[in-house]
């Protein structure tokens, strides 16, 4: 009887397409999502090199030298970003002559060319769906350049 059972079953498909998409579909839902959030993460750090480029074309044109000017160039960034403005810093830097480091003030330049830089970083930090369901971690962003500005 369990045998004629069995081999019934076998035969029977009626039902099979619903149990194959029951296992499919789930997957093909998460890969859906997973996607999506990668574009965004894509998307969101396009974004933030866009409006990098952005900072760094009007710090060459505007010479942000004064603290005025560059708490102007931060109030662009923030408007154009969405950021916070603490998540926004720029600062001046300088670079003694042929040095590869960067110091805090023109000062520090002794007898050498001085090259006035402005340091333009961006952090953000973006949190994917995924991490509710405990996978993963939020993923952070840190965009740093220096523009130079002048050079004496």
């Amino acid at each position: 009887m369990s045998r004629a059972l069995f081999q019934t079953l076998c035969r029977d498909e009626r039902g099979a397409m619903l149990v194959e998409t029951a296992i499919v579909a789930p997957v093909l839902v998460l890969m859906s999502m997973g996607a999506f959030q990668v574009s965004q993460v894509i998307a969101r750090q396009t974004e933030l090199q866009g409006a990098m480029a952005e900072a760094s074309a009007i710090a060459m044109t505007a010479l942000p030298t004064t603290t005025t000017q560059r708490t102007a160039l931060k109030g662009v960034i923030v408007t154009s970003t969405g950021l916070d403005a603490q998540k926004v810093v720029v600062t001046e830097a300088f670079r003694c002559g042929s040095a590869t480091t960067y110091v805090t003030s023109a000062d520090q330049c002794v007898g050498t060319k001085v090259a006035n830089y402005v340091r333009i970083e961006l952090n953000d930090t973006y949190t994917p769906a995924w991490t509710e369901w405990g996978i993963g971690s939020p993923i952070q962003f840190n965009v740093d350049r220096y523009v130079m500005v002048k050079q004496t």
